[in-house]
């Protein structure tokens, strides 16, 4: 054998090496974990079975919470659609973004300077996608297929901001509600027929989605726009819940969960998956029978835990012990930084205010929530702070509103009070979680305290 063919015999025994090497590698490196996110609009907490639900049958919420853990003190920041979900993608209170409230048509929204958590996965790699509600912004720049979200589809802000709103439909009548896909309007102006189908639009997309990248790590954010009002379900589901239009919802709603669920499962990752079940806020309670229950204090749009209270459910089967509950109390604002954590991915540049709370979801042995308190906000008035162990809650003065005898009733709303105040309060959350007794004059210690935490986040973000 000549020196040519030694060398020739070399080469290709290094080249094999290399790619044994490489393959044997790959195979060792675990796949990051993908990311599900479902995110319902004005859910009330006892919606589900899992949660107190008695009316309908919810089975497949009932199964994602005996594969995962019920966390049953998770909070959102403010109960208002744009605040809320600024917050879960953002990691940062609504004082630091200025995004309070509900934007309308053509709103800013987020601020670009702040990034979302489809940037930061979308950079780390991932393929990410949204299929749903939005209304994190309706200009080019801060919509989803400009933040981070390589697929889209949906509606950029809430299905009652249309031209048949049933108290100001001139006012929304000039702005036709459209349904986006990946950055193009493929229908001009939302009607009937169109609002029926988007909780399955929104799933389907969802499934093929899953189905596409079963075999690369991916965040997928599903904010349905369902059961926010006008609620409608697809034909498939009319009249199955036997207890009103809203019942039907809330069944369309669970079957879009078992779809999604049934996807990760039948491709195989359904493991190496982290699901998130959760809703950006309490009920509109005064829609009357098309709004959700919570057995809370107040809903939607109060610092109440009726409106800030959201039952949720998180499933990570390589992680987390199925049929389990967790009295820790979170907040969207940590999803980020965890979810970071988990799948090794970097935190974003700029300052947030959520942080890691792994410890706290899994329960680890002498676990301490890193936060000194959360904070909330209705509107641009900053309202109450609780204890980051959930145990007290301090109400600052402030006036909120609630419902009159008036109820509404089939898509029409009720009448409020806005008239309603309540004083400097504090409230033991462990013993009196429906916020009924101020138990300040018992426990001024704790209430000092809870007020220098006020005064600092107040300072931080609400001094101009």
């Amino acid at each position: 054998m000549n020196l040519k063919q030694l060398l020739l015999i070399f080469s290709v025994t290094s080249i094999l090496w290399v790619s044994c090497t490489s393959i044997s590698k790959k195979e060792e490196t675990p796949k990051r974990p993908n990311i599900v996110i479902i995110f319902l609009d004005d859910s009330g907490y006892s919606d589900f079975s899992p949660f107190g639900q008695k009316k309908i049958q919810t089975p497949n919420v009932q199964s994602l919470a005996d594969e995962g853990v019920m966390f049953r003190n998770f909070y959102v920041p403010q109960a208002v659609c744009s605040a809320s979900r600024s917050a879960l993608l953002s990691g940062c209170y609504p004082g630091r973004t200025k995004v309070f409230g509900a934007h309308g048509p053509n709103e800013k929204g987020l601020d670009p300077k702040f990034p979302t958590m489809g940037e930061v996965f979308q950079k780390a790699g991932y393929q990410t996608a949204i299929f749903g509600k939005w209304h994190c912004g309706d200009l080019d720049e801060t919509r989803p297929h400009n933040r981070g979200f390589s697929e889209s589809c949906g509606l950029m802000y809430s299905n009652d901001m249309w031209k048949h709103h049933p108290e100001n439909p001139d006012y929304w009548g000039k702005f036709p509600i459209k349904f986006w896909e990946n950055g193009k309007i493929i229908i001009d102006d939302v009607d009937y027929e169109h609002q029926e189908m988007l909780t399955k639009w929104y799933t389907e997309h969802a499934v093929d989605f899953i189905n596409r990248h079963k075999d690369e790590p991916f965040l997928l954010y599903v904010p349905h726009s369902m059961p926010h009002v006008p609620i409608f379900c697809s034909p498939e589901f009319e009249g199955k819940s036997g207890v009103g239009l809203y019942g039907d919802v809330m069944l369309e709603l669970d079957w879009s969960v078992g779809e999604i669920n049934k996807a990760l499962k039948q491709n195989g990752i359904d493991e190496n998956t982290i699901v998130i079940f959760s809703s950006d806020n309490g009920p509109w309670i005064s829609y009357g029978n098309h709004a959700g229950t919570t057995p809370y204090r107040e809903a939607k749009g109060t610092t109440f835990d009726g409106g800030t209270r959201s039952a949720t459910i998180i499933k990570y089967p390589t992680q987390l012990k199925g049929k389990q509950e967790s009295e820790h109390a979170i907040m969207t604002i940590d999803l980020l930084p965890t979810l970071c954590h988990i799948c090794g991915v970097p935190l974003p540049e700029s300052e947030i205010d959520g942080k890691n709370v792994w410890d706290i979801i899994t329960d680890k042995k002498g676990a301490v929530n890193p936060h000194d308190y959360y904070a909330f906000t209705n509107d641009k008035n900053f309202e109450a702070v609780m204890s980051s162990d959930g145990k007290w809650k301090l109400h600052l003065p402030h006036n909120y509103r609630t419902m009159t005898d008036i109820i509404g009733k089939d898509g029409m709303p009720g009448k409020y009070d806005y008239s309603a105040k309540i004083e400097l309060s504090l409230f033991d959350m462990v013993n009196d979680s429906y916020e009924t007794t101020n138990v300040i004059n018992k426990h001024p210690e704790v209430a000092e305290k809870l007020m220098d935490f006020a005064q600092m986040h107040k300072a931080k973000f609400f001094s101009e």
